[in-house]
């Protein structure tokens, strides 16, 4: 087994460049396997969540009851530790989207890298099948809200109830498509604009409904009585991200 040092730090390009290789590997064997963005956003919700859900009932709805975590010590590792990076930034009294210390998803923008490309290896009419910037991280929260419904319901103080609502909608609406004129590109400086203004509005909106959502739980505990584990859900059922896709066009499409 490959030795680990004892206080790492934070994550580095590396690190997640080992946490895509390593779900390569996976997928090649269970095709439904998600790419880390998905798993990213699924990973941030856990961390927002108000009860922690335990390892062993998480696992299985994010990478399939075939998942076996003393098999991948490396990948729970890293998840570990972006999981504390999360965390720490989420509690930080950051006012502002510049602050450094403030929680950004490890999000891609798939158009840019492809327009990034030479004009004769791409098809620009195939952009519109490709994921908006931060789509996949918000259809893997909402993948983990939907699993975990009892942890979700509104509180009975209607001004937190408010507060959830507003959270959670600012976070759906990056599950749907860019379809503003795009004005930046989050590939590459200098790339082919292929994210909207508009898109980026609606990014910081999700970043500071994750601080929301992390603060109200925190604030009101953990919800008493029995908990139900996540229901499964087959690759031809409807994603419960509500992209209203099958599972496997949406988030299972790896």
């Amino acid at each position: 087994m490959t030795n680990v040092p004892a206080h790492p730090g934070p994550l580095t390009p590396e690190d997640f460049d080992a946490l895509d290789d390593e779900l390569d590997h996976m997928r090649e064997q269970h095709e439904e396997i998600p790419q880390w963005e998905f798993c990213e956003g699924f990973l941030a919700a856990l961390v927002c969540t108000r009860r922690e859900v335990p390892a062993d009932d998480y696992w299985p709805v994010l990478l399939g009851d075939h998942f076996r975590p003393m098999e991948h010590m490396e990948f729970v590792w890293r998840w570990r530790r972006r999981w504390e990076e999360i965390a720490f930034a989420l509690d930080q009294p950051v006012e502002e989207l510049e602050d450094e210390r403030t929680y950004h998803p490890e999000a891609l923008d798939t158009r840019g890298a492809v327009l990034a490309l030479p004009a004769e290896q791409r098809a620009d009419n195939d952009l519109q099948d490709l994921p908006a910037y931060a789509q996949v991280w918000a259809l893997g929260f909402m993948y983990a809200v939907e699993s975990w419904p009892e942890d979700w319901l509104p509180p009975r103080d209607a001004e937190a109830a408010e507060m959830l609502d507003a959270a959670l909608e600012d976070i759906v609406a990056l599950t749907e498509d860019d379809t503003s004129e795009p004005t930046v590109s989050m590939y590459a400086e200098d790339g082919p604009p292929s994210v909207s203004d508009a898109r980026l509005d609606q990014v910081a909106a999700a970043i500071w409904a994750v601080y929301s959502l992390r603060q109200l739980w925190r604030s009101l505990g953990p919800r008493t009585g029995p908990v139900r584990k996540a229901q499964e859900v087959g690759r031809n059922d409807p994603c419960p991200c509500g992209s209203g896709k099958k599972y496997k066009k949406c988030h299972g499409a790896g």
